[in-house]
């Protein structure tokens, strides 16, 4: 039973041991959202009780995507009106596939950043149906920022950490072992 209790004290000892190192100056990121990485494109959403309507922009380029609500298939040969901060634009597919279901609206010029309300107007078949949104544009908050990496130091305190949890639960398995040897040595 005490090597039972050792055990334990041993195995509370690495886990305490591996804990997270504190951050230090000018690292501690507090309850901020992570970074992502790479650039995300700005984006709107759209739907409906019959359709959804995803828009992606990329400099003045709007791509589409339009599906059914109720069980996210592609719609395609829709027609599609956008008003887009008080302009209005016809939705062109992007391809003569007939499998394709993309489609875009070419601005005459990129969106200031901004939040523009965005409209659709879908007419698929017998189905008509508006769609409203927001377009929410940001500056490239991070563009001046640099990315954030990790020094020397950290990567060593945790080499340091595992390394100690390794030698603690070496040490304790082979006392361990000595003393179920010495048990089994006295029984015979």
């Amino acid at each position: 039973m005490k090597h039972t209790h050792f055990s334990a004290a041993l195995l509370l000892a690495a886990l305490l041991a591996a804990a997270p190192a504190a951050a230090g100056p000018g690292h501690d990121h507090g309850d901020a959202a992570p970074a992502a990485v790479g650039e995300a494109l700005p984006r709107f959403t759209a739907e409906s009780e019959i359709f959804e309507l995803v828009g992606v922009l990329s400099g003045k380029q709007i791509t589409l995507y339009l599906d059914r609500f109720d069980d996210n298939s592609p719609v395609r040969g829709a027609q599609i009106e956008l008003e887009i901060g008080g302009a209005k634009f016809k939705a062109a597919k992007m391809s003569n596939e007939p499998d394709e279901d993309e489609y875009e609206v070419v601005l005459p010029e990129a969106p200031k950043p901004g939040v523009l309300p965005v409209t659709a107007t879908v007419t698929a078949g017998n189905e008509v149906d508006l769609l409203a949104g927001e377009l929410d544009i940001h500056e490239e908050a991070h563009s001046t920022e640099a990315a954030h990496t990790h020094g020397w130091t950290e990567y060593a305190g945790w080499a340091a950490a595992g390394l100690a949890v390794l030698a603690l639960l070496g040490w304790g398995s082979r006392r361990v072992m000595a003393a179920r040897s010495v048990r089994a040595g006295g029984a015979v």
